[in-house]
């Protein structure tokens, strides 16, 4: 399709009518912002995937009706309006269970990283040249008439991405678009990338200091969450971006074979790609389970255990443990810990030697069995036992208690309730 040269009003192609379009909700925010005779459109993302037929959970839509007028137009169409960034001319309308991002047309002025000084507009154009890369500058109305100022249309057909005009101007006005670029890439890209992205990035990365540790964190995990990563990863290592946002990351193999595994390679419905398993790939093993790490990124405390035990070296999780070693590791951590560990091993085993014989792989699908049929086991005494024997309440209970199911788990969970209470009188009389 021919986009360049395209003036505000010819569209270049159809986008074919999708769910997101056609709700009932969508087509009344449109309407009421179009009441005034004003053209509202589609922007970015949503189109962008329209496009490519993904799926779109967020639309955003631009006007140039100013954020006072989207407010009243909405309230005269009851429908509610929240003024979320009023002062950069983005309003969140929300209708039935969604949630629209309504901006007004408008220009930078004066940059402030994430929050620039803006003019509001009228002109398509001048809107799209203040965007970050060409596939995001795609606009549609409601009937489905695709726009293309920028040549975002060739750019996407071709996996280009580009940032729109001068591309170490763009990066400057808001250094998370350096990240932004390797995630775009990672997810829309082919190769080769573009050289004066990577000359900007790898000029500016160093300042990726400046951002927060939640929007690195974000962009990171967004890059790992692309099918097949590690390419991107390892192009952010060679042109020195990676030593500012995650030095930590080495083991670009284990990546690799990780994302393949989970993407391609393993047919179990268990293994799905995930993103924490993927950060845990690139980095060594650590005593300490990387948490400085954890607590830079700000990660969840339930992501910070998670990325603590894959990343610790104290128990093992391959053909080479006992059932009865998984067993207890099961107990103890979790199927999903062991799993992750199991996973890691694999991963690091193929990134040393790709050709597994079936034989061997046969070996790794039986621990992810053991794994996936394993049901926990509940320890055949509780405190109250330890009472009815004599024990007085307090710390000591649980101490022999832990006892107990020590030697219990060290039996393979075999005892049943008369030898844990035999073994728990033991303990106490001791």
């Amino acid at each position: 399709m021919k986009a360049q040269g395209a003036t505000h009003d010819t569209p270049i192609g159809k986008l074919d009518p999708q769910d997101w379009m056609v709700a009932p909700e969508t087509i009344a925010v449109m309407k009421a912002l179009m009441a005034d005779g004003h053209e509202a459109r589609f922007v970015g993302g949503c189109v962008r995937d329209g496009i490519l037929k993904r799926p779109v959970t967020d639309v955003d839509i631009a006007t140039p009706e100013t954020p006072e007028r989207v407010m009243e137009l909405m309230a005269t169409a009851g429908i509610k309006a929240i003024p979320t960034g009023i002062d950069h001319g983005t309003i969140t309308v929300v209708a039935g269970s969604r949630h629209y991002e309504v901006t007004t047309l408008r220009v930078d002025t004066e940059s402030h990283g994430r929050h620039a000084t803006v003019d509001f507009t009228e002109d398509w154009l001048i809107d799209a040249q203040r965007r970050d890369f060409t596939i995001n500058t795609l606009s549609s109305n409601i009937d489905g008439d695709v726009f293309d100022l920028l040549g975002g249309m060739d750019d996407l057909g071709n996996r280009w991405v580009r940032f729109v005009g001068v591309a170490r101007e763009r990066v400057e006005e808001d250094i998370l678009r350096l990240l932004r670029y390797f995630r775009f890439y990672a997810t829309f890209g082919n190769p080769p990338p573009d050289k004066d992205a990577l000359a900007a990035c790898r000029l500016l990365a160093p300042r990726l200091k400046e951002l927060s540790s939640e929007r690195v964190r974000d962009e990171l995990l967004r890059i790992l969450d692309a099918p097949h990563p590690a390419d991107t990863i390892v192009l952010m290592n060679g042109e020195r971006v990676l030593e500012h946002c995650l030095p930590e990351a080495v083991d670009f193999g284990r990546l690799r074979m990780m994302s393949w595994m989970e993407t391609t390679a393993i047919k179990v419905e268990t293994v799905t790609p995930d993103t924490l398993r993927r950060l845990a790939s690139l980095l060594e093993v650590d005593p300490d389970g990387h948490g400085e790490l954890a607590q830079r990124l700000r990660l969840s405390n339930h992501q910070r255990e998670r990325l603590n035990i894959m990343t610790r070296d104290d128990f093992s999780a391959s053909p080479e443990a006992s059932e009865k070693e998984i067993r207890a590791a099961l107990q103890q951590t979790g199927a999903e810990s062991v799993r992750d560990r199991a996973l890691l091993a694999w991963a690091g085993e193929m990134a040393e030697n790709p050709r597994h014989p079936s034989k061997r792989t046969d070996a790794w699908l039986g621990v992810i069995k053991i794994i996936d049929d394993w049901k926990p086991k509940t320890l055949p005494v509780k405190g109250s036992d330890a009472l009815d024997l004599g024990l007085q309440p307090g710390e000591r209970v649980g101490e022999v208690l832990k006892g107990v199911e020590d030697w219990w788990r060290d039996g393979d969970f075999q005892a049943d309730r008369d030898a844990c209470l035999e073994k728990l009188k033991n303990i106490i009389n001791a």
